[in-house]
Formats: C-alpha cells, sequence, structure tokens
C-alpha cells in the first residue's frame, strides 16, 4: 500500500506526478493548508515540519519532495527516470533537484507574504521586489540552461521534470513568462504527457490562489 499525503497544488504534486508516471497504484489523503490539519500531532509525526508531501511506502515514512523523487526513481530504475551513479547526467539531475528547491523557496516566500500574511498590506514592497526578482533569474537561468532542449536532461524526461515542472505552473502567479519562450514550451510539454495530466485529475482544486496574477505594491 503507498498512501500519499497531500495539498492540491503544492509541492507535493511532484510525487504525486512522479507515481503516476511510475504506473504505481496508491492513495492520496489530502489535507488545507488553511485548517490546521498539517499542525495536528498525528500528521507532525509523519512529517516533522508540518509540511506536505509526505509518502507512506514500503513500511516506512519518507518526507521531503526532493529527497522522495530521488528515492523513487532510485526504487524503480527500469522507469529510466534517474541516471545511474557514474551516468554522464548524473551530476546534472542531482543539479536540477537543488536549482527546483532554490526556485521553489522564493515562490513560497512569494506565497507568505501575497496570501498568507494574515494582513498581506504588511508585507514589504522592498522584500517583495527584491524576491521576484530573485525568481525572474532564476527563470532567465533555466530558459538559458534548457535552450532547445526537450527536458532538463538530454536524455529525456526524468524525475527531475516532475520537481522542476511544477514550479512553472507555480512561477506564473508573480512573474510574467512572456519573456521565456523555451520555458513556456517546455511546460506545455510537460501539460500533454498522460502521467501529469492523470495527476492533475486526482491533485483536486488549490484554495489559496484568488487572482491570476499578484503584482508587487507600489511604494509610497
Amino acid at each position: 500500500m503507498i498512501t500519499l499525503h497531500h495539498v492540491a497544488f503544492s509541492r507535493s504534486f511532484r510525487v504525486l506526478w512522479l507515481l503516476e508516471e511510475l504506473g504505481l497504484e496508491f492513495d492520496v489523503k489530502t489535507y488545507s493548508i488553511r485548517d490546521g490539519s498539517l499542525r495536528d500531532p498525528a500528521f507532525l509525526a509523519i512529517s516533522p515540519g508540518g509540511r506536505v508531501p509526505a509518502l507512506q511506502i514500503d513500511g516506512q515514512m519518507l518526507f521531503e519532495s526532493g529527497a522522495i523523487v530521488q528515492w523513487l526513481c532510485e526504487q524503480y530504475p527500469k522507469a529510466g527516470l534517474i541516471p545511474g551513479v557514474g551516468a554522464p547526467e548524473r551530476a546534472a539531475f542531482l543539479e536540477m533537484l537543488g536549482f527546483a528547491e532554490t526556485m521553489a523557496s522564493l515562490i513560497e516566500n512569494l506565497n507568505l507574504s501575497h496570501i498568507f500574511l494574515r494582513d498581506p498590506a504588511q508585507a514589504s514592497p522592498t522584500v517583495l521586489k527584491l524576491t521576484t526578482a530573485r525568481l525572474g533569474a532564476t527563470l532567465a537561468g533555466l530558459e538559458a540552461r534548457l535552450g532547445a532542449q526537450e527536458y532538463l536532461l538530454s536524455t529525456g524526461f526524468s524525475g527531475a521534470d516532475a520537481m522542476m515542472g511544477f514550479n512553472l505552473f507555480a512561477a506564473p502567479y508573480y512573474v510574467k513568462m512572456d519573456p521565456f519562450p523555451q520555458l513556456r514550451a517546455y511546460g506545455e510539454r510537460l501539460e500533454a504527457r498522460p502521467a501529469f495530466q492523470a495527476a492533475r485529475a486526482r491533485d483536486g482544486e488549490q484554495d489559496f490562489y484568488t487572482q491570476d496574477f499578484y503584482s508587487i505594491p507600489e511604494t509610497t
């Protein structure tokens, strides 16, 4: 039995998507980011930081999306979603796992300021401007790195794409994607994958973004 502890349209989507890519049967236990269920002692015993994803599999509980993605790819090597130790693109795979978290941490900080701060008007426009600029810089770096390549690795789709791809669906709430044609095309390729579509069908509706784009407040 495999159970994914999940919040819709959160970083746990990475694992939901990867499980679909692997063709595994699993259950999804859904939480809300707003109702306090992630701070319940029972959930904290599963994920000490009170965060999703958490994955119950093979008699153990795993948390942190990057660790879960790497572990799943290594546990199911026949799927070909991770370069083996010593393979030419192994380092690039690990770099992209880390870079995905660098980008996601900036998105998280913007989520906290724009959405989850009790009074968003209290957020510092200067900090928002700097964080948004840093997110834009990571997108520009990824645009240059990807180039005309279909996926993050020249060998094709991998677990790194599941890690990074989710960011490309969250970042447009804060950064206009017009300057990044390669990333837009990359996102369309990811969305076209049957496993992505199956994961979206199980993901549920997000309940925190209330508008399509969040601008930086003007300073007075």
